[in-house]
């Protein structure tokens, strides 16, 4: 039924369109989008989701700048790798806190119904596209250097090009893994690659600062030869084995001469290859 306005309401609304009216427009290159939901994982991790423009088109393993709008029209952008596969209806990203942080700082703050800004052109190295085909596909992350990882694991073309599919991520402390195995419970399970992912996706967490049944850096698992001798596979075959990397700088550059040293040769968008890391996050 039809209720009439009183002319106090009439003057209320009018003012409200006003406010959204003489809000700062963004460059064309930016979008604003709302926070629909939020986790936190530790008081280090966080993982947080927001509405996914209808136009936005990415593949699997690529990042996009996020931000927040601390001065008006004027918007504090960092580039986040995009958790979720291409084909969910939102976007998902993984976050540390930095105190400090100018952008995490107020990031790690949200809560759903906030906005954000989203850039409108994904792009990235971690894709399948960059890879010569292979049987067997490494997914190398520390920290939150999981998260181009949390996309193409439940993608269901990651298990048409591959017959492993292994993850490996290496933190600090036992509680940072909390994402990593909360992300392959449901994989495992997920009604569009749960039956690819039970047979192929193998996780292989570590720890380097506290207690637990496999501790070490994935450098020095792969180099003791403990990572083949766990997982029962051999040691890395340039014929076979395709690699991605994400996470610190020296994890990057150690993980990178490892893979060369196995005769794996970087590849990239314009020339794919047997190994990627993410240029954009290297120095």
């Amino acid at each position: 039924m039809y209720t009439k306005q009183t002319p106090l309401e009439n003057v209320m609304q009018q003012a409200s369109l006003q406010v959204k009216d003489e809000r700062p427009s963004l460059p064309a290159s930016l979008t604003r989008q709302t926070v629909t939901s939020v986790h936190h994982w530790t008081d280090r991790l966080f993982h947080f989701r927001i509405t996914r423009p209808a136009d936005f088109r990415f593949r699997s393993g690529e990042f996009v700048m996020i931000g927040l709008e601390l001065k008006p029209g004027k918007p504090l952008l960092r580039a986040y790798s995009i958790a979720n596969p291409s084909w969910d209806e939102e976007l998902e990203f993984f976050s540390i806190k930095v105190p400090n942080g100018p952008l995490t700082a107020h990031l790690q703050k949200i809560e759903p119904g906030d906005e954000v800004v989203l850039g409108r052109k994904p792009t990235g190295t971690l894709v399948l596209d960059a890879l010569v085909p292979g049987s067997r596909l490494y997914l190398f992350s520390t920290g939150t250097g999981i998260a181009p990882f949390a996309s193409l694991v439940r993608d269901p073309e990651t298990y048409e090009k591959f017959d492993k599919v292994i993850l490996t991520h290496t933190c600090r402390q036992v509680s940072e893994l909390a994402y990593g195995l909360d992300l392959v419970a449901k994989t495992r399970e997920d009604p569009l690659v749960g039956e690819f992912a039970a047979d192929k996706l193998i996780h292989y967490p570590s720890v380097t600062q506290e207690p637990y049944e496999r501790q070490g850096r994935i450098t020095t698992l792969i180099e003791s030869g403990q990572l083949f001798d766990e997982l029962g596979l051999p040691p890395f075959d340039p014929a076979q084995d395709r690699i991605m990397i994400c996470g610190s700088m020296a994890m990057l550059q150690d993980t990178k001469a490892l893979a060369e040293k196995a005769g794996l040769t970087e590849g990239s968008n314009a020339q794919p290859a047997e190994f990627l890391i993410e240029k954009a996050f290297v120095g």
